[in-house]
């Protein structure tokens, strides 16, 4: 952001724009309509609120935009404002970040040091070296002028190039500061000497070589008479011309022709006559030195002349010179008279006659000291201590590397020979790889890893995160912290997709601004802060690229000390080291790297540090009941799971002599923490206190041992529930289970965060690890800790058909699932499934108390009480009395008012009233003020800022997926009695303070984390459903708060704030609606309903709530028990149609929206409109001009509703709603018929829950078959239709078969639809079924171009004909592949919106060879307008639901012929796979029915590739690239593959089965 305000407003790209947007906090949509609008910042810098408006952005956020925008107008205006008239001029012109006019970055970015003299003649050429060769003298002065630095600015300090050595690398740092001038030091040591050379430079070539050889022959004669060593720089600020710059800052003068320097000293012949052999050996030629800044080459250089007076050149003698200088009037050069000068000071000075003598007299001691200082050894190089240097910089002082410390490699080129020498790398935690060698694939470092570890192939680009997609959904499709992640940053070769590697002028302009997203991403919102080191490996010369990298790193982690570099080669520092100086000090480089040190060397020491043993390894039971080897590479692809081995933890380095480490280990566990294998390990060899077993471990063991001993029967996949109370033990209970069975079973914990797919994929790989017979294997244990019922169930319906057709005969289960679930219903949970759950309790029995108080007696001789506080609870079974004493005791004193009094306070309310809650130590360091803390004294220092009651209250913990560091309250129910003890305050007040404090909601990391909690905390009701232990109409929170205030006031006042503090979030305006109404305050709870629907007026959840308040009024003032009593008036019910229509308006807004929301199918606005319609036919049923016939049927309502008359006693009180009574029937028929279709459709046994759950309508969610059929009762009631009615509409044609007759008869023939026609093909008689096919087809017009057929009918006989191609395609009623690929091309001509067309065309269209011969666009047009259609079509009716709750139905395959042979349907593959029906079904799930070589055989494998997440074959054109989605992503590599798989056809788009890497 910093980089962006730099950049004048008027020059931003709509990009930097939208960042700008985001970073001001302007709502996500209106972010994307602007830049949808291609808004720039000079069509910014012009936009009226007016001009916002019209693009339908909100009121706020106009006010916002606007007033932050002249915000920084204001600022930006007023730094133009302090340069001169010309300065603004140029200062647009060479902004540091604009380039070239163009907008291109200038050439000069990749400018090559100058050559010397002796270079450009054996060149036999002079270079150019400036970037724009016609731009004016005085112009370059200008940029000068306007680019120096703010005089507030810090400006650093540099050393000068090394006296009279030659290193192109050494470069200068524009605006760096050199060491003041000055004199003669001991004569070795270079006196220094300045010239800013800027008004010279303006000048042509005579003069300015006049200029620069009097400088130079002044300076150097001045040190050759003093026997002095010197360097004179140009370019190099004096401090004299009152310029604005520092005296010794470097600005660095253009050079267009450096031969005009090397050929000015050409003037030492004419200035020193006699001597100027002399002169040529003592001064050197001039050494061009480049000016670089963070932006790369300023194209301007510091050229300095050496000065070095050998005692054998310069003994005894005395230069006497005369200066050159231009004479303006003579248009000629012209020489001053011979004059002795000499260095003195920083200056070189003129001996005037009177002291020429002494001078004279005092050159053979000068000789003298001279002889002597060139005599003196330099002392000799201590040699740094690099092994403890590295040390250092790895562990910050410790013994061994931090496990879970993270590492951000930063590599180039390696030679195959060095290899080897990086197989530290291979035990350190790498998350993710900068690599800049495109080879390095095939022969370099990623080769090696590749043996040693899996890792996904990325690209920069691929850190982007796609429109509306959260930092969170980044980390998970690019699965960044369950591999490593290989990011090629030059391309990488051996690739079929476009990433080609690219010069260094192409990489800065393609792909730098990549660079800088990635590192951003990574530094401020992936990793935390501190818990990474960012490691440059300079193993080959250094590029440009490679140091981008570095300056990004620095900016983003706010130079900490977490970067490292390490190179064996100096060379490639100097370089390295040299390039980087724009970021930081050459010393500050020096600091943070390991240079001269032989990789073979570095390799050895960092094994050392390792906290695990490298030759370790690691080892599974098999069913031999011997040992398998659990090989590091195929455990890492197994990475949704954690792997318990037979030999687990006995890797660690642990010093069993040194009790700290194991203390602390025990003290985090017995104050609350998890337990973890270390733990159970150190217990199980004696070397800390054994853990405590509960009764309900031998009851969990006893379950599975039966299971294993067949009590099951013949389940494949067994569950077994641990439910147990916050704190009970639960979850250590379930951990020792799987400790005890590692050595008889297969045991793994699951990572919740992963996709439920790719957890069976994993399971099923770990229980056929090493093993030969399937039906003997071992079983697999997995545990699942806290996980939704919804997936826990999803992962064992995933897992019975992945493994069923495996197995035959089983004598016990190949899968028991572990599901430890806190609940404060644990015992109700375990009534519910008595034979396979188990209770964990705060209740002990006798015997547990015995071994609790036991163990306390000990633990207390170790601890204090408060360091152990949940063991000691435990052992009190969680006493309210106790814990009131203990918190009571704990809180006398404390200091209400402090900071940490207020964490405390609010860390209880998240972790009282939200389950699993906590905060981020992020958020908590912004609240106490901080600052950046380095990671490992960053926990000290927030220990060192908290009171004693925190430090006891508190415990830390790390996510081992995301690597946040958090806090909470040792346990639920002391955050709950801090609430009642730690103030007067009521919750409602501390709720109130939480929201006012800015400094939680605007920190940036962890920020999605801690909103979702405050959002639960707020908006998220409880439900049994869910697991929890009562239902709830409101959150907790929010239910507290009423009760406490007796009234509803307050929860209002509360979430008012909330809604303003969340941007006025129409969820939380939602719920304000839902609690008006609950109070039956209609009025207000109708207008914020309003509120949220002007906020978010497409979401479905909230337009269905605003019916819902409707629906609730219309009950309560027309209850049909109360009314049935009364005499009911055609005026009584005006005012009831009028609420019933409204709510009918908002529901049927509610259903159009759902339709187009992607990721849930919230259909509760049909439910609502036949609740509402039955209930008004009720009403209107009332009246005593419809009442009930003797048969039961309501005639005259019927005839009112459907017929046209309007009886005279209603005609004038309800003249508003007669049109919409009209309609009611047939919205109610329709909402029906919807509801019909969706629930045979979908399938789904549990309804869509919404974000503040709206729906009052129940019993539709429990049983919405039940609901349909009682409502249908209702309505057939009222409306229903006789035969004679349909008689007449088939009698309406006359002996001419009419279109809809024609429709009528293909239907009844089974001709009508997809379904019906592909359903024949199941029939095992092929005869019969294409007698059929071909009476259908005959009951179509033969002229099909005379009688145009419509979309429906046209579509129906390509089907029909596709159908019969594939049972007889020789029969004579098939028209040809070609004529049936020009009927189709109809299709677009009727606008044609139906699935059924679209999958047709990329049926018919799929490149063919013996068809497709030659590219044609037009069929690549066809090809991709179909597919996308029918792509868009899909996901309005599937959307992206769990895969559990839908099925992809894929009709035909890829076959290996042409035409119509090349269409394989799915029904004829299954006649070839002879078994049952859920057997095949299993085959087509698990992918078996790929072995079977008779499917096989008939089906064609695609060639393509995989790029950023998605599978490409190529089309009908070279550039024609057919995007094919994976039927289960799980199967999906990861990285950028090129591979092979089956094609299917489907309404979903074009899948592919079978995916394999190409060999």
């Amino acid at each position: 952001m910093e980089d962006l305000k730099q950049l004048q407003m008027e020059d931003w790209d709509e990009d930097q724009v939208r960042t700008w947007l985001r970073h001001i906090r302007v709502k996500e949509e209106h972010v994307q309509t602007l830049y949808e609008e291609q808004v720039t910042g000079a069509v910014l810098q012009v936009m009226s609120k007016q001009d916002l408006k019209d693009l339908h952005v909100k009121q706020g956020q106009i006010q916002l935009i606007v007033n932050k925008r002249n915000e920084l107008l204001n600022s930006q205006n007023l730094q133009l404002a302090k340069c001169s008239t010309s300065e603004v001029r140029d200062c647009k012109k060479t902004s540091p970040m604009q380039g070239s006019p163009d907008g291109t970055p200038s050439q000069t970015s990749q400018t090559k040091p100058l050559p010397n003299k002796e270079e450009l003649k054996s060149q036999g050429q002079v270079t150019a070296l400036t970037s724009d060769p016609a731009s004016s003298s005085t112009d370059s002065h200008l940029d000068s002028t306007l680019e120096k630095v703010n005089e507030n600015s810090p400006q650093t300090p540099c050393k000068p190039r090394p006296f009279d050595k030659e290193d192109i690398n050494f470069k200068y740092v524009r605006n760096n500061v050199l060491p003041p001038e000055t004199g003669v030091i001991n004569l070795i040591c270079p006196c220094h000497e300045y010239k800013s050379l800027a008004i010279a430079v303006t000048l042509n070539r005579r003069r300015l070589q006049a200029k620069f050889a009097n400088e130079v022959i002044r300076f150097a004669s001045g040190c050759m008479n003093v026997r002095s060593n010197g360097t004179i720089h140009f370019g190099v600020e004096n401090g004299n011309d009152h310029s604005g710059y520092t005296h010794g800052e470097i600005i660095g003068i253009p050079v267009k022709d450096p031969s005009i320097y090397v050929d000015a000293l050409d003037y030492i012949e004419k200035c020193f006559k006699l001597y100027a052999e002399d002169a040529r050996h003592c001064i050197r030629p001039p050494k061009f030195v480049e000016v670089i800044s963070k932006n790369g080459s300023e194209g301007k250089f510091v050229i300095e002349i050496d000065v070095n007076p050998s005692i054998k050149i310069v003994r005894n003698k005395i230069y006497r010179v005369c200066l050159p200088n231009f004479n303006e009037k003579k248009n000629k050069v012209e020489y001053e008279k011979k004059t002795i000068y000499r260095r003195k000071g920083a200056k070189t000075e003129t001996i005037d006659e009177e002291s020429q003598d002494e001078f004279v007299s005092g050159m053979q001691e000068r000789d003298k000291q001279r002889e002597i200082a060139e005599t003196t050894e330099e002392p000799s190089k201590i040699h740094e201590d690099l092994g403890r240097k590295l040390s250092i910089l790895l562990t910050g002082g410790k013994k061994y590397l931090d496990n879970s410390q993270r590492y951000v490699l930063v590599i180039n080129k390696c030679k195959p020979e060095d290899l080897q020498k990086l197989n530290f790398l291979l035990h350190m935690n790498v998350f993710c790889v900068f690599d800049f060698d495109p080879d390095s694939k095939t022969n370099g470092f990623f080769e090696h890893y590749l043996n040693h570890h899996p890792a996904n192939v990325h690209f920069l680009q691929d850190y982007k995160c796609e429109d509306r997609e959260s930092v969170s959904d980044l980390k998970k499709r690019l699965c960044l912290f369950d591999q490593t992640s290989w990011i090629f940053c030059n391309g990488c070769n051996h690739y079929d997709g476009d990433e080609r590697p690219c010069d260094v002028n192409t990489w800065v302009i393609s792909k730098k601004k990549h660079l800088k997203r990635t590192a951003s991403l990574i530094c401020n919102e992936i990793l935390p802060n501190g818990s990474f080191v960012v490691l440059f490996l300079l193993l080959s010369p250094v590029e440009q690229p490679l140091v981008d990298t570095f300056h990004e790193f620095y900016a983003e982690m706010n130079g900490r000390n977490d970067i490292i570099c390490i190179s064996e080669s100096d060379d490639n520092y100097q370089k390295w080291a040299n390039l980087a100086q724009p970021s930081c000090s050459i010393e500050t480089i020096d600091q943070m790297s390991i240079v001269g040190m032989k990789l073979n060397h570095v390799n050895d020491t960092i094994q050392t540090m390792l906290p695990t043993l490298v030759d370790s390894a690691r080892y599974l039971p098999v069913s031999t009941r011997g040992l398998c080897l659990l090989k590091t590479t195929d455990e890492e692809r197994m990475f949704t799971l954690e792997i318990l081995s037979v030999n687990q933890c006995e890797e660690y380095k642990i010093d069993v002599q040194d009790q700290t480490e194991i203390t602390k280990i025990e003290r985090d566990f017995y104050r609350g923490g998890k337990i973890s294998w270390l733990n159970l390990m150190l217990a199980e060899r004696g070397y800390c206190e054994a853990v405590i077993q509960r009764n309900a471990y031998k009851e969990v063991v006893n379950i599975i041992d039966g299971m294993l001993k067949g009590s099951s029967g013949k389940q494949l996949v067994t569950t077994v529930h641990v439910f147990h109370h916050p704190g009970s033990g639960g979850s250590t209970v379930a951990r020792q289970v799987l400790w005890n069975f590692r050595k008889q079973l297969r045991c793994a914990t699951v990572k919740l965060s992963c996709a439920v797919g790719k957890i069976c994929e994993h399971a099923i790989q770990l229980l056929e690890y090493e093993e030969n017979d399937l039906t003997q294997c071992l079983p697999v244990l997995l545990l699942l800790e806290d996980a939704d019922e919804d997936y826990f169930d999803e992962i064992k319906h995933e897992l019975i058909p992945a493994i069923g057709s495996k197995m035959v005969n089983i004598v016990r289960p190949l899968f028991i699932l572990m599901n430890c679930r806190r609940s404060n219903n644990a015992e109700k949970l375990c009534k519910n499934i008595p034979l396979e759950a188990v209770a964990v309790t705060h209740k002990l029995t006798e015997e547990e108390k015995t071994l609790f108080s036991n163990k306390r007696k000990k633990l207390e001789e170790h601890f204090e009480p408060e360091f152990i506080l949940t063991f000691v609870l435990m052992s009190e079974e969680f006493s309210e009395e106790y814990i009131q004493d203990f918190v009571k005791h704990l809180l006398e004193g404390i200091d209400h008012s402090s900071p940490v009094t207020r964490l405390i306070k609010y860390v209880a309310l998240l972790n009282h009233y939200v389950e699993n809650s906590n905060i981020s130590l992020s958020h908590c360091e912004a609240f106490l003020n901080l600052g950046i803390q380095i990671d490992h004294i960053r926990l000290k220092n927030f220990e060192t800022s908290l009171n004693d009651q925190a430090r006891f209250l508190f415990i830390h913990f790390r996510d081992c997926t995301s690597e946040i560091k958090s806090i909470r309250i040792v346990h639920p129910l002391v955050a709950k009695e801090i609430l009642n003890q730690i103030s007067d305050q009521p919750r409602s007040q501390i709720a109130m303070d939480f929201l006012k404090e800015k400094a939680f909601f605007e920190n940036r990391f962890a920020r999605d984390e801690f909103i979702k909690f405050v959002r639960d905390l707020f908006i998220r009701r409880h439900k049994r459903s869910k697991g929890d232990s009562v239902d709830t109409v409101f959150s907790p929170l929010i239910e507290d708060i009423c009760n406490e205030q007796q009234a509803p006031e307050k929860a209002v006042e509360i979430l008012t704030a909330a809604y303003e503090c969340f941007g006025k979030d129409p969820f939380f305006a939602q719920q304000l609606a839902r609690l008006h109404y609950k109070d039956l305050n209609f009025t207000d709870a109708i207008k914020w309903a309003e509120d949220a629907k002007y906020h978010l007026p497409t979401n479905s959840y909230i337009l269905d709530t605003e019916g819902q308040v409707y629906r609730k009024k219309l009950n309560v003032l027309f209850d049909l028990t109360h009314l049935r009593t009364e005499v009911v008036t055609p005026d009584k019910l005006s005012e009831a149609i009028s609420i019933a229509v409204k709510a009918i308006e908002c529901f049927r807004a509610a259903q159009k929206a759902a339709q187009s929301e992607p990721d849930s199918m919230n259909n509760s606005g049909f439910f609502g409109e036949v609740e509402v319609g039955c209930h008004l036919l009720q009403l209107l049923s009332l009246l005593d001009i419809f009442e009930k016939d003797k048969d039961g049927s309501y005639t005259k309502l019927t005839e009112y509703l459907l017929g046209k008359d309007v009886p005279e006693v209603i005609k004038e009180p309800w003249k508003n709603f007669h049109g919409k009574l009209k309609g009611l029937q047939k919205g109610i028929n329709e909402a029906l018929e919807w509801i019909s279709e969706d629930s045979s459709y979908f399938q789904t046994d549990k309804c869509e829950d919404d974000e503040g759950g709206t729906s009052n309508t129940e019993d539709h969610a429990h049983n919405p078959r039940k609901w349909l059929i009682k409502k249908t009762k209702i309505y057939a009631r009222y409306f229903s239709f006789t035969q004679q009615e349909e008689q007449n509409l088939k009698q309406s044609t006359n002996s001419h078969l009419s279109p809809l007759v024609r429709r009528l008869q293909i239907s009844r023939n089974g001709g009508g639809n997809i379904t019906s026609i592909f359903s024949m093909l199941s029939d095992q008689k092929v005869n019969r079924v294409a007698e059929k096919l071909e009476k259908i087809i005959s009951m179509y017009p033969e002229d099909h171009q005379k009688e145009k057929l419509d979309l429906v009918d046209l579509v129906n006989f390509t089907l029909s004909h596709i159908a019969l191609a594939c049972v007889a395609p020789r029969s004579s009623k098939l028209l040809t592949f070609s004529q049936l690929r020009e009927l189709s091309q109809q299709f677009p001509k009727c606008k044609y919106n139906k699935s059924s067309a679209c999958f047709l065309l990329t049926l018919l269209y799929w490149p063919d060879e013996a068809y497709d011969q030659e590219p044609n666009e037009t069929k690549c047009q066809i090809f991709d307008t179909a597919l996308d259609t029918m792509r868009k079509l899909y996901n309005i009716k599937m959307k992206n639901l769990p895969s559990r709750k839908k099925q992809i139905y894929t009709h035909f395959f890829l076959g290996n012929g042409h035409g119509f042979d090349k269409i394989v349907h799915k029904s004829l593959l299954e006649k070839l796979i002879p078994s049952g029906l859920n057997e095949r079904r299993w085959k087509w799930l698990t992918g078996d029915v790929w072995k079977n070589p008779k499917v096989t055989q008939k089906l064609k494998r695609v060639k393509g590739w995989t790029e950023n997440g998605t599978i490409f074959v190529r089309g009908h054109c070279k550039h024609h690239k057919i995007r094919i989605l994976p039927l289960h992503f799980p199967s999906m590599p990861h990285g950028n593959e090129n591979i092979t798989f089956y094609l299917g056809f489907t309404y979903g788009g074009l899948f592919a089965y079978d995916i394999q890497g190409e060999r």
